[in-house]
Order: C-alpha cells, then sequence, then structure tokens
C-alpha cells in the first residue's frame, strides 16, 4: 500500500510498501482519513531514534489517527461499516500483571504505531483490535478525532494530579500536550491556569481561552509571576510538559506546600532533584507516560464542547504534500502547534523523498 515512509534519518518517502496484516475476530479494518503529526514522529525522522528505539529499517509514520470502518470480524460488537472513528494506538498483544493492576500503558511489550519496528498509520488503511477503536461522535470531526491521541496525555495527566475545582494550575510548555493538558485542566475544575513557554506566538493561541494567562518565560523570572499571581501562595498543581531541564527543575519553586508536581515532558538527560525542598513541601509528584483508560473519556469531552481543540490545528496537508508536512512539523515555526495530514483517498507520487540537512 501506499504509505509515508521513514526510509532512514533525515530522509522521508511516499511509495508503495507491503504490510501484512490479519483480519482477526476481534478486530476492525479502517481507512485512515486524518494523521496528526507527533513530535515524536519528528524526532525519528531527525535524529533516527529516541531512547532505546531506533529505526533500523524502514518505517511507516504517524499514531494519531481517525478513519472509517470498513469491515469488522466476526466477533465484533458495537462498531459497524461506516463507522466513523478514532483509534488508541498502543497494542498489548500478551498482557502480564502489569495490565491486570491497571497499567497497560507500562508494559513493557506493547507495540506502539509508529514506535520500532511497528509501523504507523499515515497509510491507507489499518487493522486494529476493536476494543481499542472509538466511535466518534457526529459533533466532532475527523480532525478532532485525530487530536484525540494527544489530548488523552493531557486527561490522563490531570487525572493523575487529581486537579480538584477551583484549582491553581501552572503548566510548563505550550506545544500540543501543553496545551492540550491545559485544556483538560480548565475542563476538571480549575480556576486559573498559567502556562509557560519561550515562544511567544504559542502562548498567543490561549488568547481566545478565558481564565488562561500567558507567561514569556525568556528572560523573565517565572517564578516571581507565578508567586504574584497566586499571592505568594504557589500553584495547586504544576505541569512540565516542556521537556526542558531548566523547566523540570524549577517545578518545586513554583508548587504551594502539600501540592502536586507531574512530570510529562521528556528532558533529553537526568535533572536536578531537589529532594530537601520536595520533602519540606511535602509535594506530591507524579510521572505520565501515555495514557490508560481514558479514551472514552476523551471523546466524550470533545463531543461535549468543554475542550475545543479546533484552534490548535495550525494546518493541514494532503496526503500527496505529506513530506512538506513533516518539514513544515520539524522546523519549529513559533506558530505551528498541530500539522494534520488527511488521507482521504490520496496516493501520492511515487519517489518523493526529503532529507533532513539538505
Amino acid at each position: 500500500m501506499r504509505a509515508l515512509v521513514l526510509e532512514r534519518k533525515g530522509e522521508l518517502a511516499i511509495r508503495d510498501i507491503g504490510i501484512n496484516e490479519t483480519m482477526g475476530a476481534t478486530d476492525v479494518r479502517i481507512a485512515v482519513h486524518t494523521v496528526g503529526v507527533c513530535g515524536s514522529d519528528v524526532h525519528y525522522y531527525q535524529h533516527g531514534g529516541i531512547g532505546d528505539f531506533i529505526v533500523t529499517r524502514p518505517m511507516v509514520l504517524g499514531h494519531e489517527a481517525s478513519g472509517t470502518v470498513l469491515e469488522v470480524g466476526a466477533d465484533v460488537r458495537g462498531l459497524r461499516p461506516g463507522d466513523r472513528v478514532c483509534m488508541e494506538p498502543g497494542v498489548t498483544r500478551a498482557p502480564t500483571w502489569v495490565s491486570r493492576v491497571g497499567h497497560y500503558n507500562l508494559e513493557p511489550g506493547v507495540e506502539f504505531w509508529a514506535t520500532p519496528p511497528v509501523h504507523g498509520v499515515l497509510r491507507p488503511q489499518v487493522v486494529h483490535p476493536a476494543e481499542l477503536t472509538f466511535r466518534l461522535p457526529d459533533q466532532v470531526s475527523y480532525a478532532e478525532g485525530a487530536m484525540a491521541e494527544p489530548l488523552a496525555v493531557g486527561v490522563h495527566a490531570v487525572n493523575k494530579a487529581r486537579v480538584a475545582l477551583g484549582d491553581v494550575v501552572v503548566v510548563h510548555g505550550a506545544g500540543t500536550i501543553g496545551l492540550l493538558t491545559t485544556l483538560a485542566a480548565r475542563a476538571a475544575g480549575s480556576s486559573h491556569v498559567i502556562v509557560t513557554d519561550v515562544k511567544q506566538a504559542k502562548l498567543d493561541v490561549l488568547a481566545r481561552y478565558p481564565f488562561i494567562t500567558p507567561v514569556n518565560a525568556r528572560g523573565g523570572d517565572v517564578a516571581a509571576r507565578v508567586m504574584d499571581l497566586t499571592a505568594g501562595r504557589g500553584a495547586d498543581v504544576v505541569f512540565e510538559a516542556s521537556g526542558s531541564t531548566a523547566a523540570a527543575e524549577s517545578c518545586l519553586d513554583l508548587v504551594r506546600p502539600a501540592g502536586t508536581v507531574v512530570f510529562i515532558g521528556m528532558p533529553q538527560g537526568p535533572i536536578a532533584y531537589d529532594l530537601v525542598k520536595a520533602q519540606t513541601k511535602e509535594a506530591h509528584v507524579e510521572h505520565v507516560f501515555r495514557y490508560a483508560s481514558v479514551f472514552d473519556r476523551t471523546i466524550a469531552l470533545l463531543a461535549s464542547g468543554q475542550i475545543d481543540v479546533k484552534p490548535l490545528i495550525s494546518r493541514t496537508f494532503p496526503f500527496a504534500e505529506a513530506v512538506e508536512a513533516f518539514e513544515l512539523a520539524a522546523s519549529g515555526a513559533d506558530d505551528v502547534v498541530k500539522v494534520q495530514i488527511e488521507l482521504g483517498g490520496a496516493q501520492g507520487t511515487a519517489g518523493q523523498h526529503a532529507e533532513v540537512g539538505a
């Protein structure tokens, strides 16, 4: 089938690739409609790996997806051909005790789309377990459905933080995950969210959302600003979603005594952690890796209108221009939050290539 293939570090191609997927009794076959370009996709494109996950052979990219059911397995109930759906991309083939205690996202053997050696979904069709395929309500578009996957990270983080009505929240990072965590915190009942970033154009996206204060961290004292906005109390919850070492190390300075810090972003290396400061504040500290058991709730939030992700979709490309879509996402342009690609039956052009750093 035609797909967007990462041939190796720095090289993409739209070309035919053989992918053997067997349709099982509990599976569905889906025509892929819209796919978001994730930061992890860009990282594989630019660097050829993330941690222990190294691209050693051609791999199809993409894991934030929506589409239409084409076929259902014999034992599938609740889905039928023609249903508009989005898909949770991590499949656990052989669950262990980790899944049994409710943390299937932490299974060491999970197969996650576009994580080596598993192919992603920037291709016309995919076979997927029905239990990880969710019908989209009529009021949720394909584009919004493809945002359910990154939004699920924010919903999971907010659940772990136990955000309460009236909480004041700080979010470090106005990228996709930071902004979606911000919207999830507001939906959970926070009274005020303070969002920090070094790129003003990303913070400007927040202008249409009430009770959210953008703070440009470039050259400013973020801790002083947070204390000023909270009357010296500190934030009830601090989310680190930037992946910045400096931002991660500052979280304990921003949280109130007995408040909560949640680490979502992944710094490139170890950070300095002030254990005494954490102890003397009795700070609660949580960590997030993807999500678990929140996809249905995430879609319900989109359908309810409590979370509006449309302003975060910066640009949509046809599949034939998928290489250009990745180049834009990889450019780091200040005004780009989320780039999406629509397949819509487009087949692309044979042999289209792009190389990083050319």
